[in-house]
């Protein structure tokens, strides 16, 4: 396999309060995981900054409004109880959409076969009407319109393995038959939604999981409810919320994954991948909050997409 890493310069423009989860430090994390010796053979490129009009693809215009009116001169703004914004948020925002771009048009035209992209601030609670849950736009869910508007693909499907349900994203695609979307997610827990009735126009399939359950209640989430469907669904790409704040150190969750489980579903998706869509998977980082856990979970995932093996 060749596997692309795409990051994000801008990232760190994006500031939130002292001790707040969602912070820079989460990309030192992952780009020293993925500097280390093992990873010398990925394909490495920096974003460009996307044109943030796009979000219309999705978005209500007054969500982008919402974030330019919060977005202060200087200081950190507020949106929510815990989703902020800084002079430099749109910047990182751009720059998280020209990461899932390029990603998506070199999977896309055969340059490689999946990416990974390093990017911040997440997007997958942002709905259609407000931003919200650390997010500002919803970046995977614009990426699959941007998959069928520019790139022909009719099929798209989203698989989410972030602890917090994606709120957001099944909230765009909710009554779309084109777009699958697929989420294992602790259960009670923030955002509230993601209950095995909230199944859309069949489209969508939602795992939840107790609290302090482990890897094995989620791989059986996956082959008894989420794997069939998606191999029913037969994707012509495969979009991945890869979050990584289901493992047993992140300090927002209380699911017990290893980095083991991390590359076992990636693996299975990989699978999917392979039958359906001539490998075609691009993956977002969404969550993951406790830094060793996320450098364990980030490297693992890519050094499945990039062997196929562990």
């Amino acid at each position: 396999m060749t596997t692309l890493l795409v990051s994000q310069p801008k990232a760190a423009s994006h500031i939130t309060p002292q001790g707040h989860p969602e912070r820079p430090e989460r990309l030192t994390a992952v780009a020293d995981a993925l500097a280390q010796p093992q990873f010398s053979q990925l394909r490495r490129e920096t974003a460009s900054t996307a044109d943030l009009s796009l979000g219309t693809l999705v978005h209500d215009k007054s969500v982008l409004n919402s974030i330019q009116m919060a977005r202060p001169a200087e200081g950190i703004g507020q949106i929510d109880g815990d989703t902020f914004v800084s002079p430099g948020s749109l910047d990182a925002a751009g720059t998280a959409l020209g990461a899932a771009m390029r990603a998506l048009e070199a999977v896309v035209m055969g340059e490689v076969d999946n990416a990974f992209c390093a990017i911040r601030p997440p997007g997958h609670h942002a709905e259609a009407k407000r931003p919200m849950g650390f997010c500002l736009l919803n970046t995977i869910a614009i990426t699959a319109r941007l998959a069928q508007q520019m790139h022909g693909a009719e099929r798209i499907a989203i698989v989410d393995f972030d602890v917090h349900h994606g709120n957001g994203t099944q909230d765009i695609f909710y009554n779309d038959k084109s777009v699958f979307y697929a989420s294992s997610h602790q259960m009670p827990l923030f955002p509230g939604t993601g209950a095995r009735n909230e199944t859309g126009v069949g489209n969508i399939f939602n795992a939840p999981l107790n609290a302090n359950s482990s890897g094995e209640e989620m791989r059986q989430a996956y082959n008894d409810l989420i794997l069939p469907a998606l191999n029913n669904f037969a994707p012509d790409l495969i979009l991945l919320s890869a979050g990584f704040d289901a493992h047993k150190r992140d300090p927002l969750a209380n699911l017990n994954w290893t980095n083991n489980d991390f590359g076992w579903v990636t693996g299975k998706l990989m699978d999917a991948a392979d039958k359906h869509c001539e490998n075609r998977i691009v993956s977002l980082l969404e969550g993951g909050y406790d830094l060793e856990g996320l450098a364990g979970g980030v490297s693992t995932h890519v050094q499945m997409l990039e062997r196929g093996t562990l």
